[in-house]
């Protein structure tokens, strides 16, 4: 039988308070938590209630266990691979639709390519062009999408936001499937995929000279005609009214 308490499975009593110690600041970063026998005693419920609430914490990347001498469990540092497949899921079971993803995605997109027009540097153009250089060379669809998530990862990162990078894998993921059978049906495959790479060439331009508005105008525009052209946000070519 799964113990409660006050409404609270036991297994989330150990949950919440972990999570508010975090929130506190009381567990930070590499801070070893409690073994699972003080967890217990200290909570007032059973060992398998702790295991329970450690594997959720751990799937969450939030906790990191390891086995041996001074090892145990600690919490682990912020991992952006685990914030978007939460946020991903998130978003998968909210009843946020494909309009309200694009302009989420544009308005995310629009400033990190803006953020990297402004701090750009020779290394961070070079991993952009050669994105692009990979992209040129890829025909398949699955290939070519791939790479071209990583460039728009790529310019949230040179914009120096992992946070923007984190929330824009996230928002590519949730539409990936839609993306992908939206490209393979396309008769005209090659010329998208073309007009995928023209825009990215001029996105690039902008940010390597530095200019933030017409990266920021230019990162929109392509995201808007892409989805007109998978047929993934008919109205995502017409502004958002506010």
């Amino acid at each position: 039988m799964t113990e409660e308490r006050d409404g609270l499975h036991a297994y989330e009593v150990v949950l919440r308070h972990v999570e508010a110690g975090i929130l506190a600041g009381t567990h930070r970063p590499g801070d070893q938590l409690p073994t699972e026998r003080d967890l217990a005693t200290q909570l007032a419920v059973s060992r398998s209630a702790v295991r329970e609430a450690m594997r959720v914490l751990q799937t969450q990347g939030l906790i990191t266990s390891s086995t041996g001498p001074g090892r145990g469990t600690r919490i682990a540092p912020a991992r952006g691979d685990a914030l978007a497949r939460i946020f991903q899921l998130h978003l998968m079971l909210s009843d946020a639709g494909t309009a309200d993803l694009t302009e989420t995605r544009i308005a995310l997109e629009r400033s990190s390519a803006a953020l990297a027009a402004q701090r750009t540097s020779p290394r961070s153009i070079r991993k952009l062009r050669s994105l692009v250089t990979a992209m040129d060379d890829a025909d398949q669809v699955d290939e070519f999408n791939d790479l071209d998530t990583q460039f728009h990862v790529q310019i949230a990162r040179t914009g120096q936001s992992e946070l923007i990078a984190d929330l824009t894998v996230a928002i590519r993921h949730a539409v990936r499937g839609a993306i992908r059978a939206a490209s393979a049906a396309l008769p005209d495959w090659p010329e998208h995929r073309n007009q995928l790479l023209r825009e990215h060439s001029e996105i690039l331009a902008a940010i390597e000279s530095g200019d933030p508005v017409s990266a920021a105008n230019l990162v929109e525009q392509h995201i808007r005609r892409a989805y007109v052209t998978l047929g993934i946000a008919k109205d995502a070519a017409a502004p958002s009214a506010d």
